[in-house]
């Protein structure tokens, strides 16, 4: 059986033949793959891999009536006087931070968040930011955002139509009397 070419060259060569890449710190090549996968990561989803330096949203329901909006942010733990709220033209922007707490002992598993969240939402019409409400109650911040009077939905009553109401003028107009010549 015969071997290819190029796997017998290979075979003759000596250690200062092969390439470059094992003279250095082999470690070195893996923390450049990560920095092109968290780059990689960046550019598709947008923000930042690196984690302590990222924002999260809380989980949000947004619900619409016809006086008012109203947001539930998941907030367990947080203090109102934790979290800011802010209303400008259209846009609700809820920021805060849950601090990571001491612990006695080792930590061995943890799954709750921790750090700056933000949560942004564009409403889809005015509001009217003095009316704006918020409450906190078992982990859960309620905000109410009323609708501006131009937002409101308004009830139309249907009458009868326009053009039998100018049929029924242009009758009474022909059987009035013109006054004469």
């Amino acid at each position: 059986m015969t071997t290819p070419a190029r796997r017998q060259q290979q075979q003759r060569q000596g250690t200062m033949d092969r390439p470059r890449v094992w003279a250095r710190n082999p470690l070195a090549e893996f923390d450049d793959l990560l920095s092109q996968m968290g780059g990689l990561l960046e550019s598709t989803v947008g923000g930042t891999a690196m984690p302590g330096l990222t924002t999260w949203a809380p989980a949000a329901d947004v619900t619409e009536g016809d006086e008012a909006y109203h947001v539930e942010l998941e907030l367990p733990g947080v203090r109102r006087q934790e979290i800011n709220i802010e209303v400008n033209g259209q846009e609700l922007t809820v920021t805060g931070e849950i601090k990571e707490r001491e612990r006695k002992g080792v930590l061995r598993r943890s799954g709750r968040r921790t750090g700056r969240f933000e949560y942004r939402l564009l409403l889809p019409s005015e509001v009217n930011t003095e009316g704006v409400k918020a409450a906190m109650s078992d982990g859960v911040l309620t905000i109410t955002v009323p609708k501006a009077e131009t937002a409101k939905p308004r009830h139309i009553e249907i009458t009868e139509s326009i053009q039998g109401e100018s049929r029924q003028q242009q009758q009474q107009e022909q059987q009035r009397p013109q006054g004469g010549l």
